[in-house]
């Protein structure tokens, strides 16, 4: 393994080149839905292609506020983030999904950077299952002192490949794309927040548990 030497130009294309990834789909829907509005007179196709755009649009919005605290800077610098505001993105990402979702936290302000990591950790944890099936979040703890439990479980559940190694800030040959940035930020932003996080596996769930140092 090797440390993964990248420069803030880069870390801010990749991440653009990720959060456009996750838009791309729902965006190009709304296209092709519209494009059958103007082209196809039949009502069923119309009332589809009205369908597709309603939902396409949802999701795209749902990601699109994910990322803005995700990734964003989502306030001023020392800012603080309400427990309930980050739920509310974080359901966002599931609404007819695959993957069912539970959250349970106290409605607090935590600091902006350690909210980053937990909506990260709920992004790797979508991957941890890619037939689907369930995650659950626990926060427990204040401000200073807490905890995030990410429960994922479904068939064929596994750590994400690479994903230690990103989130410590290495790679197999010391560089990253646009695919692995999102762990290799998390963990940038893990350091950031004074915490650590541990991944572990058992039979069908992977739980990804964060501390504070």
């Amino acid at each position: 393994m090797a440390t993964i030497s990248l420069d803030s130009l880069d870390l801010a294309a990749l991440l653009c080149s990720r959060v456009c990834h996750d838009v791309i789909s729902p965006v190009g829907a709304i296209v092709n839905g519209l494009e059958v509005l103007e082209d196809d007179s039949d009502s069923s196709m119309r009332d589809f292609a009205l369908d597709l755009i309603q939902k396409s649009a949802r999701q795209a919005s749902a990601r699109l506020q994910f990322a803005r605290l995700a990734f964003g800077a989502a306030g001023s610098a020392g800012a603080s983030i309400d427990l309930g505001d980050a739920e509310q993105v974080a359901r966002g990402l599931f609404l007819d999904d695959k993957i069912s979702f539970s959250w349970s936290s106290p409605r607090l302000l935590f600091p902006k950077n350690r909210v980053k990591l937990l909506l990260n950790l709920v992004m790797i944890a979508t991957t941890a299952i890619p037939r689907g099936g369930s995650i659950a979040v626990t926060v427990t703890g204040d401000p200073e002192s807490c905890a995030f439990t990410i429960v994922s479980k479904g068939l064929n559940a596994r750590i994400p490949a690479h994903s230690e190694a990103l989130l410590a800030g290495n790679s197999e040959t010391g560089t990253i794309d646009a695919h692995g940035i999102q762990v290799y930020y998390a963990g940038m932003v893990a350091r950031a927040s004074n915490m650590t996080v541990v991944f572990s596996i058992e039979g069908d769930e992977v739980t990804i548990r964060a501390t504070t140092v």
